[in-house]
């Protein structure tokens, strides 16, 4: 999955008004918070592993950041938050006692190991985030949802459905889910990617949008409210086609079910 590109002036890109760690769990649905103010252009993330992932716009200054852990056999207080600031941002995770040797660990992007075996601890994130910043959200076993946000967004699952709305421009993953995203502005640089295995892609774009699009899918259909000019044969399943003045790229794939493109 390609990152969203940062934007520059990332300088002095962080000031924390909280301890860079959440407290312990004192009983199983307790909730937690942290908050902080990230700079505009850089990102929040959030990785967990077992639990749903939100967020929604905040009207304040700052990141705001709600956890609620619960468990069936395992403790929720051997589970723990870790905050991580670094230069674009600020990393959040759900840490799970280490089954092995090697230690769990939270770093920013794809860095870090989450390796919850035998653990059924389900960790949720209410995210509140500002005008500005980035959001990036990460589970395994859950809904990663953000709605109504104003700058780019990426979000990832695996069992579980993957949705974003943005004023601005986003991806979505999914394996065992759908995908849905909204986005506002079609002026991204890089290809963006929104992809499933088990589930539908729906994907709404402004009126005026220009872009390369690929899309294919095994079992289902495609359909567009674009016109669009098809490059090479015309195939039900599998389309390589520009709309409007074409340039950014705009993947699509799914195995198992369909993919609409919607005007906004």
């Amino acid at each position: 999955m390609h990152v969203l590109l940062p934007t520059t002036a990332l300088a002095t890109v962080l000031a924390v008004s909280a301890p860079l760690a959440f407290a312990p769990a004192q009983q199983a649905a307790s909730p937690h918070q942290w908050r902080g103010t990230v700079a505009q252009g850089s990102a929040i993330e959030i990785k967990g592993v077992n639990g749903d992932v939100k967020a929604m716009p905040s009207t304040g200054a700052e990141v705001e950041v709600s956890v609620v852990m619960r468990g069936r056999r395992s403790n929720p207080a051997d589970v723990r938050i870790d905050v991580v600031p670094h230069s674009d941002g600020v990393t959040i995770c759900a840490v799970y006692p280490s089954p092995d040797s090697r230690p769990n660990e939270c770093l920013p992007g794809e860095g870090g190991r989450m390796n919850t075996r035998d653990n059924d601890v389900n960790v949720a994130f209410t995210v509140r985030v500002p005008p500005g910043v980035r959001f990036i959200g990460r589970t395994v076993n859950g809904d990663v949802s953000a709605d109504g946000l104003s700058a780019p967004v990426s979000v990832t699952t695996v069992n579980g459905d993957a949705t974003f709305s943005t004023s601005a421009y986003g991806e979505a993953v999914s394996v065992n889910g759908s995908v849905r995203g909204s986005m506002g502005n079609a002026q991204w640089t890089d290809r963006l990617e929104l992809r499933s295995v088990n589930g539908s892609i729906t994907v709404d774009l402004p009126a005026d949008t220009s872009a390369e699009v690929k899309a294919a899918t095994v079992n289902g259909s495609i359909s567009t409210d674009f016109p669009m000019t098809v490059t090479g044969k015309v195939n039900p399943r599998r389309l390589t086609a520009t709309i409007g003045g074409g340039g950014r790229g705009l993947d699509l794939e799914t195995v198992n079910g369909s993919i609409i493109l919607r005007k906004r």
